[in-house]
């Protein structure tokens, strides 16, 4: 047992060093070679996307993680290594439902609730889907639920090895479930992969599934702002009735009232406001702004849609 635990470790360990940044780095070379993002990345979003890669990981996340070493043992001195007894799979069971599940209700809440609604609007503002777009966030949403935290503070009370693999596990669940490269297109077209299909969809995020929360529209049917909250697990979204698989990719992305916040804006609001005049995160903007037709411009009788959150607040 001690050398099966000594093998997972060393798994662990290699995918947290180099296995991750190397899938990220991978993925992000095919999305660029294939020309996944269709000449939509202007440079105010390119500044979004790099800040929000880059900021949690050279910054935030080590602080954290610095700070909970230093500081836990002073805390709480007589818990070092206290569940170090818990066996890999039940330490990595209990921390994958545990993190996932408060996730869900966390992003879920920030659709729902229209003063949180600006802290996560960064995530959706984009027009086009990527690997980028899964660390893309306001830094004050990324701090208050990182998992570095419960990450240092598991790894103190002995539960290390679990969970880093939940950690490097969902980071690549979620990084892919993101990406603008449809892996999951062949299990719905050939039908022997169908059974696989079903199971796959209802129990992780697919893009398929994860496309349709960052569509622009929820009038064509594919599109679900309002629900598919799931971040590594979908089976929340069918758990809590927020799910919506169409197994269809949505035709526009983003917010359609977006006209372009500054990249230090959609970073770091509300210490820093837009400039753009009626934004949700300009001074003296809308918590939650209403949301325009896409084809507005070359319609003559479409009557806006709320930008609501589910049941009624905002758009993503």
């Amino acid at each position: 047992m001690e050398a099966t635990i000594d093998f997972i470790k060393k798994i662990v360990d290699n995918l947290n060093g180099f296995g991750f940044p190397f899938l990220v780095f991978f993925i992000g070379i095919l999305e660029f070679s294939f020309g996944l993002y269709k000449r939509k990345w202007p440079k105010n979003e390119r500044f979004v996307d790099i800040a929000c890669f880059t900021l949690p990981r050279l910054v935030v996340q080590p602080a954290v993680a610095y700070y909970s070493v230093h500081f836990l043992p002073l805390i709480f001195p007589a818990f070092k290594n206290v569940f170090s007894w818990v066996p890999f799979i039940w330490g990595f069971a209990i921390i994958a439902v545990a993190d996932d599940l408060t996730q869900y209700w966390y992003h879920r809440l920030h659709h729902q609730v229209p003063w949180l609604w600006r802290f996560h609007r960064t995530h959706h503002s984009a027009s086009y889907m990527g690997m980028a777009m899964a660390s893309r966030q306001n830094v004050i949403y990324t701090i208050f639920f990182s998992q570095i935290y419960l990450t240092a503070a598991l790894v103190y009370l002995g539960l290390g090895i679990p969970a880093i693999a939940v950690r490097v596990i969902k980071s690549t669940i979620t990084t892919l479930a993101h990406s603008s490269i449809p892996w999951d297109k062949p299990f719905y077209k050939y039908k022997v992969l169908h059974p696989i299909a079903w199971v796959l969809e209802r129990l992780i995020s697919t893009p398929a599934t994860h496309h349709a929360h960052h569509a622009a529209t929820t009038d064509d049917g594919v599109g679900h702002y309002k629900g598919n909250f799931g971040n590594m697990f979908f089976l929340w979204d069918i758990i809590f009735g927020t799910a919506l698989i169409s197994r269809q990719y949505p035709k526009a992305y983003g917010i359609s009232h977006y006209e372009g916040d500054q990249w230090y804006a959609q970073l770091l609001w509300p210490i820093f406001k837009s400039k753009v005049e009626g934004s949700e995160l300009a001074p003296n903007g809308p918590m939650v702004r209403i949301d325009i037709e896409k084809e507005a411009h070359s319609a003559e009788h479409i009557e806006p849609n709320l930008a609501v959150l589910q049941p009624s607040y905002s758009n993503n």
